[in-house]
C-alpha cells in the first residue's frame, strides 16, 4: 500500500499545531471552554468525561480531540476524492474540471480558525460533527450501512442530525445506482436499520441510567423545549427571553417547523445533488438550530470547498466574507462589554449575533444560487456566462 507523504505531513502539522496550543497556552483552552460562541448544553455522553482521572484530564482530552479532528479531516478528504460534489449519477456539472486538490480541502478544514478554536475549547459538538462527515464519506464510498450507523451516533449524540436522514438516504441510493435497486427499496432497507440502531442505543442508555427515561428530558428535551436561555450565537435565546409564557409552546413549534421545513423542500428541488442538500442543511442548522456554535459553522465551511467549481458564479463573496469576519471579531468584544464591563446590554450581543447569522445566511444563499445557476446552464447552455436579472 502506497504512503501519501503529503497527507501524513498535513495531519502531522495540524496535530502539532493543536498540541502546541494546548501545551503552550493552557489558559487559552480554559478561556475558550467558557465562551458562549463555542459552549453548548451538555449532550448525553458528557458524564463519560468524569471517568478520566483529574491529573490526566487535560492531556487525555487534548489527544482525544486532536484525533477526532484528524478523523473528520480524513472523512472530508475522502468526500473530496470521490468527486461526488461535481459529478454524480444524476448530474454532472459543466464546470466539473474546476476543483481544489483533496488535500487542500482537508487543509481548509484542519487549519480553519473556527475548527482550531473548537478543538481547543473541547465542546462535545465535535463528536457529532465527526459522525456526520463520516456518514457522508461512507455514503459516497458506497457503504450505506456504515453511513446509517454513523448518522445514528450523530443523532444519538445530539438531535438535529436526524434531519439529515432523507438526503443521506438519497445519496446512498444514488451512489449505489448500479445495483438497480429502486429508491423505495433502498429507503425500506436503511430506514428500519437507522430506527432500530437508534432505539438500541436509547435502550442501552435507559439501562445504564438505572432504568429511567429521565435522561431524554435532560438531553434531547433541552433542544426541543429550550429551558436554557443562556446567550449564544443563535437566534432563539433572545426571542424566547422576551416571549410571554402562554405563547411559548406555540412559537417553539413554529421555530422547529421552520427548521424542519427546509429538509423536504431542498430534497425535492435538488434531488439530483443530495450531497449539496446535506451541505446546505448543515449551513442552515448553523444558523437556525436552538443552540448553535462556531463548531457548526466550521463543519459547514469545511464542506463548502467541495464546490469550488461554483465559486465563479457567486455574486456577493466579498460581502459574505466581510460580514462573517466582522461578526467574528466584534462578537467577543460585544459580549465582554455586556457581561463583564457592564457598559452594554443584551441588545449589544444579540445585534452582533444577527450579523453573524446574516453572514452565514448570505454564504448559504450564495452557494444555493450558484448551484441552481449551474444546473440551469445544463438545461440552457446558450445562457452560459450571461447575466441574469430579477424582473
Amino acid at each position: 500500500m502506497s504512503i501519501d507523504r503529503r497527507k501524513i505531513a498535513l495531519f502531522a502539522s495540524a496535530a502539532a499545531l493543536r498540541f502546541l496550543l494546548f501545551s503552550a497556552f493552557p489558559q487559552l483552552a480554559e478561556l475558550l471552554t467558557g465562551r458562549a460562541e463555542i459552549s453548548t448544553p451538555a449532550p448525553l455522553f458528557l458524564p463519560l468525561f468524569a471517568l478520566i482521572p483529574a491529573p490526566f484530564f487535560r492531556l487525555v482530552t487534548a489527544i482525544l480531540y486532536i484525533l477526532v479532528d484528524l478523523v473528520s479531516a480524513d472523512a472530508v478528504i475522502r468526500i473530496a476524492r470521490s468527486g461526488a460534489a461535481r459529478s454524480s449519477p444524476l448530474f454532472s456539472s459543466p464546470r466539473k474540471d474546476i476543483k481544489w486538490d483533496e488535500l487542500a480541502v482537508g487543509a481548509a478544514f484542519l487549519f480553519n480558525p473556527f475548527t482550531i478554536a473548537t478543538c481547543l475549547a473541547r465542546p462535545t459538538t465535535v463528536f457529532s460533527n465527526c459522525a456526520i462527515v463520516c456518514a457522508i464519506a461512507a455514503a459516497v464510498d458506497r457503504r450505506p450501512v456504515k453511513s446509517m450507523l454513523a448518522l445514528v451516533f450523530a443523532a444519538y449524540f445530539s438531535l438535529y442530525p436526524a434531519l439529515l436522514l432523507p438526503p443521506l438516504i438519497l445519496l446512498c441510493h444514488d451512489q449505489s445506482v448500479g445495483t438497480k435497486s429502486s429508491l423505495s427499496n433502498t429507503a425500506s432497507r436503511l430506514l428500519p436499520f437507522f430506527v432500530g440502531s437508534l432505539t438500541w442505543l436509547l435502550a442501552t442508555s435507559y439501562v445504564l441510567t438505572g432504568f429511567s427515561w429521565e435522561f431524554i428530558r435532560s438531553t434531547y428535551g433541552v433542544h426541543l423545549l429550550l429551558p436554557d436561555l443562556t446567550p449564544n450565537v443563535g437566534l432563539w435565546w433572545y426571542f424566547f427571553i422576551e416571549m410571554f409564557d402562554p405563547f411559548r409552546a406555540f412559537f417553539l413549534g413554529v421555530f422547529w417547523l421552520h427548521l424542519v421545513s427546509y429538509v423536504g423542500g431542498l430534497c425535492l428541488r435538488l434531488r439530483k445533488q443530495p450531497l449539496f442538500v446535506l451541505t446546505t442543511l448543515l449551513g442552515i442548522f448553523a444558523v437556525f438550530q436552538p443552540y448553535p456554535s462556531i463548531a457548526d459553522a466550521s463543519l459547514y465551511f469545511s464542506l463548502v470547498p467541495l464546490y469550488s467549481h461554483i465559486f465563479p458564479l457567486m455574486r456577493y463573496t466579498f460581502f459574505a466574507i466581510a460580514t462573517v469576519l466582522y461578526a467574528t471579531l466584534l462578537g467577543p468584544a460585544f459580549y465582554y462589554l455586556w457581561i463583564y464591563a457592564g457598559s452594554g446590554n443584551a441588545n449589544f450581543f444579540y445585534a452582533i449575533t444577527l450579523v453573524w447569522s446574516l453572514g452565514l445566511s448570505i454564504v448559504v444563499g450564495e452557494c444555493l444560487f450558484a448551484v441552481l445557476r449551474d444546473e440551469w446552464e445544463v438545461d440552457r447552455p446558450e445562457m452560459k456566462g450571461k447575466d441574469i436579472r430579477r424582473i
